[in-house]
């Protein structure tokens, strides 16, 4: 590849005026551009417009500062063979603008803007909603120095690839369902750095979908996360495994469910995650590890590569240090999404591990933790039952325990259930409000040491 070739798309027949659709001149810059062995495709000075596109082996789509890249409002000229979203249910989510497959050294870079423009296209429950990226068996993958705002859904699909660089990017998805920003599927060797993301749902998200393609050596860091819903969800699709996981030094502002959430769900394993040097102001649930296991043929949530009910897998070897958590007078209220789905609220603050009792979380380090919260909830407020998580290969009809449900906790900071080896080491709790529920409750854990807990409330 030759970087210092250039193929600018106006050479290709492009006009740039905003109105016209470039796609065909476009995908002619890509193709002769890897045709003649790679380098960069420039859109500069103008506003473009297009509809779908395949990126290539060795081409660097670069998008001048100058210019923007806007998505067609014409769903007939987004194609349907880019793959498909990983998602039981969810195939309203199946088309994409940008893709990639069976690729490798591309990038998409130059510091100027991907425009979804999410407001052609419907609000969720249609097929007519595009993805903004997807990359399907690529390797040595950069985003870098760029602005992806207002995706019709996802904003990005990584699957089954390898060696990606995501450096420096500002994402915006605010307006739509399912405004996810970063998602990796099945991917290795994976390095996140100094991005922002804001968006309707998890901001960044690690899925393993599949055993053949382990997610691990996965890096987070110098990151800024504010959501409707979560920061950073791991698991959830988790029939393969996800390890060797380092997030560090990132700020999350105003996320309306959790912060950090793990989720062994489908008979994986989740292992070797280590967290450190985080601050969360107003984050309703700010740390959320669940195993369990789950499977819905007829709903949403579930890998489409499950075909049965799993075993419970295995959750351990978790690492969260230094970390501040801190609820301002925000936090006082109910949040919502678009007006209607209740995110959270003071009842559903706080801290929440918990697993089948004969499945437990293994190796569990709570350290250097602390944790203002807003209290105020009456215990009138909560129902006196607290659900336990069942294996739902013996219980198949249960409520189990997952997600979001329960909407609520028993406990005011931290609700630990079912760990086996914990530490919690210079813990420090206080509350804003008097709250009527217990501050920390640990049921069915075995401790390592005895907790050092501080609860400054009074």
């Amino acid at each position: 590849m030759d970087r210092n070739a250039y193929y600018h798309v106006r050479d290709f027949g492009a006009a740039g005026d905003g109105k016209t659709n470039d796609q065909a001149a476009i995908q002619r810059a890509i193709t002769e551009c890897h045709r003649n062995g790679g380098g960069r495709v420039l859109l500069s000075g103008g506003v473009f417009r297009s509809g779908g596109l395949c990126l290539q082996s060795n081409v660097w789509l670069e998008i001048d500062s100058s210019a923007r890249l806007e998505a067609y409002g014409d769903i007939a000229c987004y194609g349907e063979d880019t793959h498909f979203n990983r998602y039981r249910n969810e195939h309203d989510l199946d088309r994409c603008w940008i893709y990639a497959e069976d690729a490798e050294n591309i990038g998409i870079t130059g510091g100027g803007i991907l425009d979804g423009r999410a407001e052609l296209f419907p609000n969720g429950g249609s097929i007519y909603r595009p993805m903004m990226l997807r990359f399907l068996r690529c390797r040595s993958v950069h985003i870098s120095d760029i602005r992806l705002y207002n995706a019709a859904s996802w904003t990005t699909a990584f699957l089954d690839s390898d060696y990606i660089w995501v450096r420096g990017v500002d994402i915006r998805n605010e307006k739509r369902y399912n405004g996810d920003g970063l998602d990796f599927d099945g991917c290795r060797h994976v390095y996140i750095s100094d991005c922002s993301i804001r968006g309707t749902d998890d901001n960044l998200c690690l899925q393993a979908g599949n055993p053949a393609y382990p997610v691990e050596d996965i890096h987070i860091t110098n990151c800024s996360f504010s959501s409707l819903c979560a920061a950073v969800r791991i698991g959830l699709k988790s029939i393969g495994t996800i390890k060797d996981v380092v997030i560090s030094n990132c700020t999350m502002y105003n996320v309306w469910r959790e912060g950090i959430k793990i989720e062994c769900t489908e008979g994986g394993c989740i292992s070797d995650i280590t967290v450190s040097n985080v601050t969360m102001k107003n984050v309703s649930r700010p740390l959320f590890v669940l195993l369990n296991n789950r499977f819905e043929p007829e709903g949403l949530g579930s890998s489409v590569e499950l075909e049965e009910m799993p075993e419970i897998g295995k959750l351990r070897n978790l690492l969260i240090q230094s970390v501040i958590i801190t609820d301002e007078e925000e936090m006082r209220q109910e949040h919502r999404r678009f007006d209607h789905d209740l995110m959270g609220s003071p009842a559903f603050h706080g801290i929440r591990f918990d697993a089948e009792e004969h499945h437990p979380i293994e190796h569990v380090i709570l350290k250097g933790i602390m944790y203002t919260g807003i209290g105020g909830v009456k215990k009138s407020e909560i129902p006196e039952n607290y659900p336990a998580v069942l294996d739902k290969k013996r219980y198949p009809e249960a409520v189990v325990s997952e997600n979001y449900y329960p909407d609520w906790s028993r406990a005011a900071f931290l609700d630990i259930r079912n760990v086996k080896q914990l530490i919690l080491e210079d813990v420090v709790l206080k509350l804003l409000e008097p709250d009527e529920r217990e501050p920390v409750i640990l049921e069915q854990c075995t401790l390592l040491k005895e907790a050092e807990i501080y609860d400054l409330s009074e």
